[in-house]
This record gives C-alpha cells, sequence and structure tokens, in this order.
C-alpha cells in the first residue's frame, strides 16, 4: 500500500507538471498570436514570450524529459493560430507552412536550451536571441522561406509605435521583442527566487527603472518621429483599381476580354487629365509575351485606353511568358513549346498612351506555387509527377519602372515580395521615388490573412518613406502615405476606384541605404558565441578523456 500511495503521488505531480507545461505553452501560443490578429496590440509581443521562457526553466529545474513535445507544439500552435488561413488556398502547403515553419523555431530553442547546458546566466538568453534574428535575417533570402511570423511584423498594426524602423528594419523590432521579454524574465525569476530581496536600491532603480525605460523609449521616441515627420510637397494623382473578381471566376469564368472592360469602365468613372498613375491588380491578363508585348489584346486596349490620358502611365500585373526558339533546354524551369521553349513570369507592367513600356519579373516567388525550389535537385521529380510545381522564373534584381527617362521612377513589389523589408528597398535604390504593390489576396477568404498582408504594406513604407499605391484584386486597397498611414482603403470583396494624391520622394533612409545592420550583427554574434560552446565542448570532452 505505502508504495502505491508513492506512485500515485508521482503520478499526480507528474500530471500537474505536465499540465503546467501545457498552459504556459497556450499561453504564450496566444499571447504572440495577438498582435497579428488584433489591431493596436503590438505591445503584447513585448512579454509574449516570458510564458515559453518560464516553461524552459519549470523543465529544467523540474527535470522533464522530452521538454521539445512542449516548445515544439507551443510554436505549432503560434503559427496555426496565425496562418491557419493559408489552408483555404493549399491544405497541403498551410499544413507544412505550420509545421515547417514551428519546426524551424524549434531548433532554434533546441540551441539555446543546448548552449544552456554548458552556460550559465544571461549570456545563453543573449544567444537565444542572436540566434533567433540570425535565422529571421536568413530566412528573407533562403531558397524556401515563409517570414511572415518575424517578430518586427508584430507591430504592422501599431504603425506609431515603429517609426524607427526607418533605421533599424523590421529585425529592429524583433531586437527590441527579445530585449524586453528576456529583461522582464529576468526580474519575474529574481522575485520569485527570492534574489530580488538582496538587491539594494540602486539595484532595484537599475532593474526596474532600466526596464521602464527600455519599454517606453521606443515608443516616445516613435511617437515624437511620427508627429514631426513632414513629407516634401511633391504630389502626384494616382488611382488604385480593386475590380474584385473572384480568382477562381478570373482564371475561367470570365474571358480576358470582359476582364479588361470591367476594369476600364471602373476607371471611367474617376479619370481625369490630372490622374499620373493608374494601378490594376496582380496577373490581370495572361496574354503577353515578353518577345512581342504590343501584339498583346490586353496592352493594346491600355494603350488605347491612355492615349486620351496622355500624361497618365498604366502599371497592370500580367502572367507573362518569354519564348525561345531553341533546340537546347534554356534552363531548367523552361518547358516545351512547340520546337523551342518558353519561360513564365508573374510580371509587372508599365506603359503609356504611346506604347512605351517597361516590364518587372517577379523575384521573391512563392515556393511549390510559383517556384520550384532546388531545381537541380526537384527538376526531373517534377517532371516525373507532371510539372506539379510553379516555375516562375524572376529577374536578377529589384528594379524600377518607368516608360520615359523624364518620368519618375515607379517600384512594384508583387504580392509576397511585400514581406522581404530588405529585398523591398531595392526598388528605392534603383530609383523608385513612389512605390506600388499589387496583389489578389482572395485566395484566403475573409480571413485574417489579407489584413496581415495589408498591414506589412505600412512597414515598407516606414523603412523606405516611399508612399504606396496598392491595389488588390480582391483584399484592401489603399493609398498609403510615407508614414504608413493608409489615407484611403477599400472595403474587402467591393469593386472600388480609389483616387487621391501622394507625395514622391527621392531622399533615402538609413535603413535603404545600409540595409539590415541588424540581421547581421545578430548572425555575426551568433556565429562567434555557437563556436565558442562548440570550443568549449570539445575541451571539455578532452579534459574528460584526460
Amino acid at each position: 500500500m505505502p508504495h502505491i500511495a508513492a506512485m500515485m503521488k508521482n503520478n499526480t505531480s507528474k500530471n500537474g507538471k505536465s499540465g503546467l507545461l501545457c498552459l504556459l505553452a497556450l499561453l504564450f501560443a496566444i499571447l504572440a498570436s495577438i498582435p497579428f490578429l488584433v489591431p493596436h496590440c503590438g505591445f503584447v509581443a513585448l512579454f509574449a514570450f516570458v510564458p515559453l521562457l518560464c516553461l524552459e526553466r519549470v523543465a529544467e529545474l523540474s527535470g522533464t524529459k522530452r521538454v521539445w513535445l512542449y516548445y515544439y507544439g507551443a510554436f505549432v500552435l503560434w503559427n496555426a493560430f496565425t496562418t491557419f488561413w493559408v489552408c483555404n488556398a493549399t491544405v497541403g502547403g498551410g499544413l507544412f507552412a505550420i509545421f515547417a515553419n514551428a519546426f524551424q523555431m524549434a531548433v532554434i530553442f533546441a540551441l539555446f536550451r543546448w548552449f544552456k547546458k554548458a552556460v550559465r546566466g544571461l549570456l545563453p538568453y543573449i544567444f537565444l536571441a542572436a540566434a533567433w534574428i540570425a535565422w529571421e535575417h536568413f530566412y528573407f533570402n533562403a531558397e524556401i522561406s515563409w517570414p511572415w511570423l518575424v517578430l518586427g511584423n508584430s507591430f504592422a498594426r501599431s504603425i506609431e509605435s515603429i517609426q524607427w524602423y526607418e533605421y533599424t528594419g523590421t529585425l529592429g523590432g524583433s531586437l527590441w521583442i527579445w530585449t524586453m521579454n528576456i529583461f522582464l524574465f529576468f526580474v519575474m525569476t529574481a522575485l520569485s527566487d527570492g534574489r530580488a530581496a538582496l538587491w539594494n536600491t540602486k539595484a532595484r532603480i537599475a532593474a526596474f527603472g532600466g526596464y521602464a525605460i527600455l519599454f517606453a523609449a521606443p515608443f516616445v521616441i516613435s511617437q515624437v518621429i511620427f508627429d514631426s515627420y513632414e513629407e516634401r510637397d511633391n504630389p502626384v494623382t494616382v488611382v488604385a483599381l480593386q475590380p474584385n473578381i473572384d480568382p477562381y471566376d478570373k482564371f475561367g469564368g470570365m474571358s480576358q476580354k470582359e476582364q479588361t472592360d470591367k476594369l476600364l469602365a471602373l476607371a471611367d468613372k474617376v479619370m481625369d487629365s490630372t490622374v499620373r498613375l493608374l494601378v490594376a491588380p496582380e496577373t490581370f491578363t495572361p496574354d503577353i509575351y515578353t518577345n512581342a508585348p504590343l501584339q498583346s489584346p490586353t496592352m493594346q486596349s491600355f494603350i488605347s485606353y491612355l492615349s486620351e490620358y496622355p500624361g497618365c502611365d498604366m502599371l497592370f500585373g500580367a502572367s507573362t511568358y518569354t519564348v525561345y526558339n531553341v533546340s537546347e533546354r534554356p534552363s531548367y524551369l523552361a518547358r516545351r513549346y512547340g520546337n523551342g521553349w518558353y519561360e513564365s513570369h508573374n510580371s509587372a507592367i508599365l506603359t503609356d498612351g504611346k506604347g512605351d513600356y517597361g516590364i518587372y519579373h517577379k523575384i521573391k516567388l512563392v515556393p511549390g506555387v510559383e517556384y520550384m525550389p532546388y531545381p537541380k535537385i526537384f527538376n526531373s521529380i517534377d517532371e516525373k509527377l507532371g510539372g506539379v510545381m510553379g516555375r516562375c522564373v524572376g529577374q536578377d534584381s529589384a528594379a524600377s519602372l518607368r516608360c520615359r527617362p523624364e518620368r519618375p521612377g515607379v517600384g512594384c513589389a508583387i504580392c509576397y515580395e511585400s514581406v522581404y523589408g530588405d529585398f523591398y528597398r531595392g526598388y528605392v535604390l534603383d530609383g523608385a521615388e513612389l512605390m506600388t504593390i499589387i496583389t489578389n489576396d482572395a485566395w484566403w477568404g475573409d480571413t485574417p490573412g489579407y489584413r496581415q498582408h495589408f498591414s506589412y504594406a505600412s512597414l515598407r513604407a516606414i523603412e523606405t518613406r516611399r508612399s504606396i499605391v496598392r491595389s488588390a484584386n480582391t483584399g484592401i486597397s489603399a493609398l498609403i502615405d510615407q508614414r504608413g498611414v493608409p489615407v484611403i482603403k477599400s472595403t474587402w470583396w467591393e469593386e472600388e476606384a480609389l483616387k487621391g494624391t501622394v507625395n514622391l520622394n527621392d531622399k533615402i533612409t538609413f535603413f535603404v541605404a545600409h540595409g539590415d545592420i541588424t540581421g547581421r550583427v545578430a548572425t555575426f554574434l551568433f556565429l562567434l558565441l555557437l563556436l565558442a560552446r562548440i570550443v568549449r565542448g570539445v575541451m571539455g570532452a578532452g579534459k574528460k578523456n584526460g
């Protein structure tokens, strides 16, 4: 009987401990999701990771085995709560994004726990922050990337809090979030284990005063920048079109001529001689060959329409094709076309009433859907499966568009490209004085997906201080000023033509000029600490063997 009683007591203790760890994992997932789901709640990210750090501490002190189940589960929940909507477009792709992204986060956390086994104190937490930010920095340029939940994106709907992103970029926000979470965690642990009672007055002022300053200072600085920022008066009148064509009809239910007529009829509601730029959404037409774009019926319709407005250019999205009349395959991504080959592109085209034009091919392509990653590896497999992966080909670098040299440069981020801050600055470096974003956000339905995607445009406006004309086939179209504020925006799933004035800007921000310094420094620090930990482990093993 005593043995049975002891076993029951142990089982109760284990169940209670497991319940606590599950509760902490769930609490973290909820808190980390709130900034992405609820407007003006970016500040929650400043303490959202504390439950996760507490989970790790409880597990360590209690000697819990298989802790990875708890923190991996926490990351899965966070990804699921915030990006479940991807499954509306592709169930397989959505599940892969959730579990694969959570796995990478779990690897970072596992490295932190491994580092912590050999080093005590604050250094493991510095390693954790550096490793996480280094991963985010790498993720922006990885062959397969899904940087939707980069921590700095938590403030995308709290733009008055992060005007200083024009200096640091989004990863500056990630650094702030980790700093505040680790600081708060250390204060809490000091209070819980009694160490805080031993602090003298100066130590308490340093701890609590330092936390208050680090918490409040970025908000205050940002508000000052927000209130004092003045755009240089260099206005242009623009129109953003939202034809609101259901994407499942767009690629099968309506003819291209019907779609073109609908778009131009929508433009007619607001067009006049003052308009300098007319913007239509992503992949509006599929009938353009880059070898001879002026032969496209859609292109001809737009040029004819613009001939009545000689001061206006039109930017629109197109699924385009480049034909190669050669026997040898020009690239792994090319497909057969008669006796030759063709390459597909997701393009933005700028044209005017004289038939002058410029073409940009999307670079940051959606893995699987638009792009086959590691084509040298997967090409033969994909061909055996009948070519199920997308094979769009992008150009080498971000570039601005202009029909004529005297016109201001216009940059165009196509859909997913607006998530990549360090990449996005390339348009500005190439001379873009005004930015556009063209997209089609209806694949996900009326979910947080299109709202999150829209909010990321504000981050790009702050980082580059470029006004944005955003045209969504569905979703939210808008005119966004250089502080990231949507001056005019459309309603979800409604046909609208937004007309307004935005200012051009040719000044370069610190972030545009110098790039992601935060990410580069974090990567250097992570590699340095990782090397030090490996060396320490090798030396420790040598001493034991000796």
